[in-house]
């Protein structure tokens, strides 16, 4: 465990924090000091413990809208997923059909060859 000092509204705290974590927790601390700093030039001097209500209230309103946006996301992820599936469903099909009507072509051009190569064989060994 680690601990590094941060300053939130003007006070220093003492913080534990993962190893490797430090410079993340610095960043989220800035970021509540910007949001409470934001929220002071805006409202004024309306008390710490407000000013620092008030800043976690809009984070967690930022956090609520972009996990809705993460779930509406995902669900068009899935259904894009499904319409990719689809479409390559569609496409193997298709595929699937060119090959078995190449596959008819060749054999009826094969016949073809072979009544055409007795209809010749046989004019020449008349002639």
């Amino acid at each position: 465990m680690s601990h590094i000092n941060v300053t939130i509204n003007g006070r220093q705290f003492r913080m534990a924090c993962e190893e490797g974590q430090e410079v993340r927790l610095l960043k989220l601390a800035e970021n509540l000091e910007t949001r409470i700093q934001a929220l002071r030039g805006k409202f004024g001097e309306i008390g710490d413990a407000r000013l620092t209500v008030m800043a976690a209230l809009m984070a967690c309103d930022e956090l609520v809208d972009a996990g809705n946006r993460v779930r509406t996301l995902e669900a068009e992820v899935g259904e894009l997923r499904d319409f990719r599936n689809a479409a390559a469903e569609r496409a193997r099909l298709t595929q699937t059909a060119v090959v078995n009507a190449l596959n008819a072509a060749a054999e009826r051009i094969e016949k073809s060859t072979q009544v055409l190569n007795r209809t010749v064989g046989s004019g020449i060994a008349i002639g």
